[in-house]
C-alpha cells in the first residue's frame, strides 16, 4: 500500500511540475498573416507558449547597420504580423516570447566585431533601436517574455556597460519578463543574467557521436552538461530556460546538433530518442523553466514527414513524444 501511495505522489509531483513548465514551440514567421488554421496544430502539441521571431539583417560581422521591419521582409516578421500573431495566440490562451534576432548570411552572430570605438557606438545605438522597437510592441501586445538578444557572445563580452544600460532602457518601456539567449558553450560568460528573469540557453549541446544513440546513452551523456547548468542556476538564483532546443531527424543528430545540413541521411528514430532523453532529464527539474522546440512552420500539412531531415517534428514520430511530455 505504501508503495502505491509513493507512486501516486511521484506522479502528482511530476504533473504539478509539468503544469508550471514553459512548453514552447518556435513558430516561424511566414509571408501571410497567421490564422486560426495555423494555430490549431500548435494547440494539438499541448504547447502553452510560442516564440515569435522577427529577424533583422546585417551584411557582415563588421556592419554597423541593422535592417529590420522592412517591407522586403515577410509580413510575419513585420510589426503588423507580430501584432496579428500575438492576438491570435493570446486568444487561444498561448503565452508568447518575442525573440527578435539578427541574421548574417556569411557569419555567426557570436563573432560580431566592430573595427573602431566609433563603429561600436554606432552599432550599439542601432541595436538598441532594434530591440526597443520590439520592446514597445511587446508592451502594447501584453507579450509575456522578451528575449533581448540571441547568440551575441563577442558583443556581450566586450561591451558589458552597453548591455546594462540597454536593460534599464528596456525596463522603462516593457513591464514583462526578460531573458537573453546565449549559445550552449558560452552561456556562463554572460555578466547580466542576474538582471534578467531567466538564464536563456540555445541548448545545442554535443552528446553521443552515434548513428542512432539510445535514450539511455543520451541520458548518461547529458551528465556532462547538466550539473554545471544546475550549479549556474543555483548560483544566480535564476531558472534555466532553453530558448531553443531541437534535433534534426538524421543520423548522428546529437553529435553536433547546431550543425544544420541537408546532406545528412534521414533518421526518425534518432530524433525521437534525442527528444525523449532531453525531456526525461530536464522537464521535472525545479531549476529548469522549460524550453522552446526548434522549429514549427505554419503550413503544417506541407512540411516535415518521414523523408524530411529538418529540425521540425511536424508529421514525424517525434511529434508524439512532444505531445506526451507537453501534456
Amino acid at each position: 500500500m505504501k508503495k502505491t501511495y509513493y507512486l501516486v505522489f511521484l506522479l502528482f509531483t511530476f504533473c504539478a511540475s509539468q503544469e508550471n513548465k514553459i512548453n514552447g514551440i518556435s513558430f516561424v514567421a511566414s509571408n501571410t498573416l497567421t490564422s486560426q488554421k495555423e494555430v490549431i496544430p500548435v494547440l494539438e502539441t499541448n504547447a502553452n507558449w510560442v516564440t515569435l521571431m522577427p529577424f533583422a539583417f546585417m551584411k557582415s560581422l563588421q556592419d554597423t547597420t541593422i535592417h529590420f521591419n522592412s517591407k522586403r521582409q515577410w509580413i510575419g516578421e513585420r510589426k503588423e504580423g507580430i501584432e496579428h500573431a500575438s492576438g491570435i495566440f493570446h486568444n487561444n490562451k498561448i503565452k508568447i516570447m518575442l525573440k527578435p534576432q539578427i541574421w548574417i548570411h556569411r557569419g555567426f552572430t557570436g563573432h560580431i566585431e566592430m573595427k573602431t570605438e566609433k563603429d561600436w557606438q554606432t552599432f550599439e545605438e542601432n541595436y538598441a533601436q532594434f530591440i526597443l522597437f520590439y520592446a514597445a510592441i511587446a508592451q502594447e501586445q501584453n507579450i509575456e517574455l522578451l528575449c533581448i538578444g540571441t547568440e551575441l557572445n563577442s558583443f556581450v563580452s566586450q561591451r558589458p556597460q552597453f548591455w546594462n544600460q540597454l536593460i534599464q532602457r528596456i525596463r522603462k518601456i516593457y513591464k514583462g519578463q526578460l531573458t537573453y539567449a546565449e549559445n550552449w558553450d558560452t552561456y556562463q560568460n554572460v555578466p547580466f543574467f542576474t538582471k534578467l528573469d531567466y538564464i536563456g540557453i540555445d541548448a545545442y549541446f554535443p552528446l553521443a557521436n552515434e548513428q542512432t544513440p539510445s535514450v539511455e546513452l543520451l541520458e548518461k551523456e547529458w551528465n556532462r552538461h547538466k550539473s554545471s547548468m544546475q550549479s549556474f542556476a543555483e548560483k544566480l538564483k535564476k531558472k534555466v530556460l532553453f530558448t531553443e532546443y531541437g534535433y534534426q531527424s538524421t543520423d548522428y543528430t546529437t553529435h553536433e546538433p547546431w550543425n544544420f545540413s541537408k546532406e545528412k541521411k534521414v533518421n526518425l528514430v534518432a530524433q525521437t530518442n534525442a527528444l525523449t532523453a532531453l525531456y526525461n532529464e530536464f522537464w521535472n527539474e525545479d531549476w529548469f523553466a522549460g524550453g522552446f522546440l526548434w522549429k514549427w512552420f505554419d503550413a503544417n500539412e506541407q512540411v516535415g514527414g518521414e523523408n524530411d531531415s529538418d529540425y521540425t517534428v511536424q508529421n514525424k514520430p517525434s511529434l508524439d513524444v512532444v505531445k506526451r511530455f507537453y501534456k
